[in-house]
C-alpha cells in the first residue's frame, strides 16, 4: 500500500517536472539516475538488509543472528544482555545453528509440486493481469467524455489514492478474499455495461462507469500484491510475488493493441478482458482468507491455506470437497449440535 502511494507522488510530480525541464532526453536522464541510485541498497547491505525471517526459513541462521544483533543494537538495546526475552532469543538460534545446517534454498518451480499454492499463484496473477489490462478499455471510454488533455492524467491518479484508501479502511475489516470479490466484480460489471451500452447510455453514464472501473480494477490489481505476499510461503514469497506483479505488467502491455484497427482492435481487447474478468471473478471464490492467520514459512505450511466459505465459520479452513455445512459443525459436540 505504502509503495502504491508513492507511485501515485511519483505520477503526480511527474507533469510537473516535465514542465520544468523541458526536454524529454534530460527527462529520461533523471528518471535514469534515481534508478541508478537505488543500486546503492544492493552495494550496501547495510541501508536494505536481508529479511531475517527468509534467512531463518532458508536455514541462514549466523546470517540472521547478526542482522538482528544489528537491529537490536540500532535500537538501543544491547544483544548481550540476559534478560529473559533476549535469552530466550539466543537460546533458539544457538539451537536453529546447532549442526551448521546448511543454506536451503527453494526455486519457484517447487510451487509446481504443492497441491494448493500454485492454484493461489495462478489466480492471483490471473487477477492482476485482469486488473491493469482492463484499465486500457475504461481509460478509452473516459476520454470522449473528458475532452481536456491533463484531466484524464490526474483523474487516474486521484482514483489510484481513492483505491489505496479504500483497501487501507477494508482489506482488514472485511478480509481480502471478500474485497477482491468485491472490486472483481464492479470491475466486470463496469465493463459489460460499458461494451453493451457504448451506443445507448448518455454522457454521464460512461463517465460514472469509466470511472467506477478504473478504481475498481486499480482495487484489484493492488489487492492481487497483498494477497500475494501474504499466501506465499516466506521461503519464495519474493519470486511469487515478483509472478504476480509480472503478470499485471504483462496486462499493461496489451494497452497498445487498442489503436490497432481503429475501433475493432479497441472493441475486441474490450470483449477479451470483460470476458476474463468474468472468469476471475470465478477464480477468487477459491481462495483462502489470509486475514488474521501468521505468514506460511514453508511450502507445507501454505499448502495448509484451504478456502473457507464467505459466510459462517470464516476462520475455519476446509478441504476443498468438504461441504461448508459439515466444516461449521466440525470440532462441536453432539451436545452442541
Amino acid at each position: 500500500m505504502g509503495a502504491g502511494l508513492f507511485s501515485v507522488a511519483g505520477t503526480l510530480l511527474l507533469p510537473g517536472l516535465a514542465a520544468l525541464v523541458q526536454d524529454w532526453r534530460l527527462l529520461q536522464g533523471l528518471g535514469a539516475l534515481m534508478s541508478g541510485l537505488l543500486l546503492l541498497f544492493w552495494g550496501f547491505p547495510a541501508l536494505f538488509p536481508e529479511s531475517p525471517c527468509w534467512l531463518l526459513a532458508t536455514d541462514q541462521v549466523a546470517r540472521a543472528r547478526k542482522i538482528l544483533w544489528h537491529f537490536a543494537e540500532a535500537s538501543g538495546v544491547d544483544p548481550e544482555d540476559r534478560s529473559l526475552e533476549e535469552s530466550s532469543l539466543v537460546t533458539e538460534l544457538a539451537m536453529l545453528s546447532a549442526g551448521s545446517p546448511q543454506p536451503h534454498y527453494q526455486s519457484p518451480l517447487g510451487l509446481l509440486r504443492t497441491q494448493v499454492t500454485w492454484r493461489n499463484g495462478l489466480i492471483l496473477g490471473f487477477s492482476s493481469l485482469v486488473g491493469e489490462g482492463i484499465r486500457a478499455s475504461f481509460r478509452r471510454s473516459l476520454a470522449p467524455q473528458v475532452p481536456t488533455f491533463y484531466l484524464p492524467y490526474f483523474l487516474e491518479a486521484g482514483l489510484e489514492v481513492a483505491a489505496l484508501v479504500f483497501l487501507l479502511l477494508t482489506a482488514d475489516r472485511c478480509g481480502r478474499r471478500p474485497v477482491l470479490l468485491l472490486g472483481t466484480m464492479a470491475t466486470g460489471l463496469a465493463s459489460l455495461l460499458l461494451l453493451a451500452g457504448a451506443q445507448y447510455l448518455p454522457g454521464w453514464t460512461m463517465l460514472s462507469l469509466s470511472v467506477l472501473g478504473l478504481l475498481a480494477s486499480r482495487a484489484v490489481s493492488a489487492l492481487s500484491s497483498l494477497f500475494a505476499a501474504e499466501v506465499f510461503p516466506t521461503v519464495i514469497r519474493g519470486a511469487g510475488l515478483g509472478l504476480v506483479l509480472g503478470a499485471g505488467f504483462l496486462g499493461q502491455a496489451a494497452d497498445p493493441l487498442d489503436a490497432l484497427h481503429g475501433r475493432r482492435g479497441f472493441f475486441l481487447q474490450h470483449v477479451v478482458f470483460a470476458s476474463l474478468a468474468v472468469l476471475a471473478l470465478l477464480c477468487v471464490l477459491l481462495l483462502p482468507e489470509s486475514r488474521g492467520r501468521g505468514l506460511p514459512q514453508s511450502l507445507q505450511d501454505a499448502d495448509r491455506l484451504r478456502r473457507s466459505p464467505l459466510l459462517g465459520c470464516p476462520r475455519q479452513d476446509h478441504l476443498p470437497l468438504l461441504s461448508p455445512s459439515d466444516s461449521c459443525w466440525a470440532g462441536h459436540t453432539p451436545q452442541q449440535r
